[in-house]
Formats: structure tokens, sequence, C-alpha cells
């Protein structure tokens, strides 16, 4: 069912910078999309968009078949949970318990109902054994989830992240990463995610918008949009480091790949077809079950 649709949406800011140029994208409810471009490309710009924070100048936003500048603010702000890429912007009270629960206060919510939405989204990000914890004492990635868990604890439809897992180390990357895609498993949850990061993509995105100097150049699953190291450097991206690799293998080695693979699994997978059985012994049953993994 179709969640948001875009249709020419363009958007220049007061000073004459034109940053969208006739944007059209649909979105299904239960995606998991990544927004994937370089810095300056657009990509905060379009998700506030999706939100009403920023206005069309020209074409249209609808959600749910309603353009979102026809939402009252309140519905508009509960509905499409915005996450934004430094968490010290959007966490600011006191204890853990009290910035969950400030959206839903806002929203007039009996007491026991924010109670348990408070406790659901807690849970929900791990982190109910810091709920009395005061927030200046949480790591950058644990604020992040309080971040997660206040947008959660208003129960939106729709998830907005822009580039979250920006200052994380890369075990605090793979946390927040496994605990969006388990959100969207979990329940339902649509998460558009602006993101440069086109490593984690192929682990973790279904489905990939590419933006270049406020268009959409190419947008589909992985293996559909990360095509080549050419075309993305035209976006001044780059493929995920695993299928450069395999990229100069095919082209300079030969390597016999009819698709280029964006993860290790992927890449093993492929590199186990190619090695002679006798040379894998006993464990060559073990490294072909373990190449079809994601990582």
């Amino acid at each position: 069912m179709e969640l948001y649709r875009l249709e020419r949406l363009s958007f220049t800011y007061p000073d004459g910078t034109k940053v969208l140029k006739e944007i059209n994208l649909t979105i299904r409810k239960g995606d998991v999309v990544a927004v994937l471009g370089a810095n300056g490309c657009g990509k905060t710009t379009l998700l506030k968009q999706l939100n009403g924070l920023l206005r069309p100048t020209a074409g249209e936003v609808r959600l749910e078949g309603r353009r979102v500048e026809e939402y009252p603010e309140r519905e508009i702000f509960s509905t499409t949970g915005f996450v934004f890429q430094d968490p010290n912007d959007q966490v600011f009270s006191l204890t853990v318990e009290e910035d969950v629960a400030y959206g839903p206060r806002n929203l007039g919510l009996p007491e026991d109902t924010v109670e348990r939405r408070v406790s659901r989204a807690l849970e929900r990000v791990e982190m109910t054994a810091h709920r009395g914890r005061p927030v200046a004492a949480l790591s950058h990635g644990q604020r992040q989830r309080v971040g997660i868990a206040g947008v959660l604890a208003m129960e939106p439809k729709v998830l907005i992240l822009d580039e979250p897992t920006s200052g994380l180390d890369p075990m605090g990357v793979r946390s927040i990463m496994t605990l969006l895609q388990r959100l969207n498993r979990e329940t339902g949850l649509t998460l558009i995610v602006a993101t440069h990061a086109v490593d984690l993509v192929p682990l973790y995105i279904g489905r990939i918008v590419i933006m270049s100097r406020g268009r959409i150049v190419r947008e589909g699953s992985p293996s559909e949009a990360l095509l080549s190291s050419s075309e993305m450097e035209r976006c001044r991206l780059h493929l995920p480091h695993i299928a450069e690799l395999m990229e100069a293998l095919k082209e300079q080695d030969r390597f016999p790949l009819k698709k280029i693979p964006l993860t290790i699994g992927e890449a093993r997978r492929e590199i186990v077809k190619l090695v002679p059985s006798g040379l894998l012994g006993e464990s060559s049953a073990n490294l072909e079950k373990t190449a079809g993994g994601s990582l």
C-alpha cells in the first residue's frame, strides 16, 4: 500500500539555492529505503519535505493520499517520526524517561498511556535499564537510541532518519543498523534513511534511492542501483569496498562474475565456486554455508 507519493517536487531556499529538482518518488508502507548521496546533494532537504519541516516550492508531497501541508501540525509530527543526525539536537530532558515521555505528554495523552508508550519504546531500543539515568551520562550511541525511542513513543507510521550512524564507531554503527532492521521486521514500520555510508546499504537496506545535485538519478534494490564504480563516481560516491575489489578482479584479472557482489558474504560465495573442492577439503561445505551470509 502506498505511503508517500512525491510528484515533480522542487525546493529552493530563500537565498535562491535550488536544492531539489523535479523529484518523483513512491514509497510503500513497510519499505526500508536508503536515500544515498554525497554531502550537499539534497538528502536532508528531501527528508524534511516528508514531514512538513520544509514545504515544496513546486510540486507536491502526499502522505496516504493527502498533501503534507493539509495535515495539522500535531498530526503530521506524530505520524512521521524524524530522527536528527545529531542526537543532541533532539535529546534534551534531564533523564532518559523524561525525554522519551516528552512527545506523548505534549499530545495530552493520559499518564498511564504515556507510561505504556515509554516502556514499550525503551524496550524496543534496548534502553530499559537506562530509564532513570541522566541524559548527560549517556554515550553518543545511547543518546541516538533515546532519540529513536522518543520518536517511537509517538507511534508514527514512518521513521525518517538523517545520517543515523554519524559519529558512531564501527560497533555502534552495526548496533544502530541492526536495531532499525529489527524494528522494521517486528513492527512493519516504514524506514527512510539518509546516508552516504555506501558499505552499510547492501547489508541492511532493501531499496536505494541515489541522489546527485538535487535529482534522483537511480533507484531500485542494491543490485539494481549499485552498478559500477564509474557510475557511482559521477555521483561523488563509491561502490562498497568489497564490490570495488570484486569489480577489479573481474575487469583486470578476468574473474568470471555475472554481477558484482556487494557484500563479503556474496563475494565469498563467488570465490568458493572457483576454488577446487580438493583445496578446501572438509571445510568446503562449511565455507559454502557461511558464504551465503551478509557479513
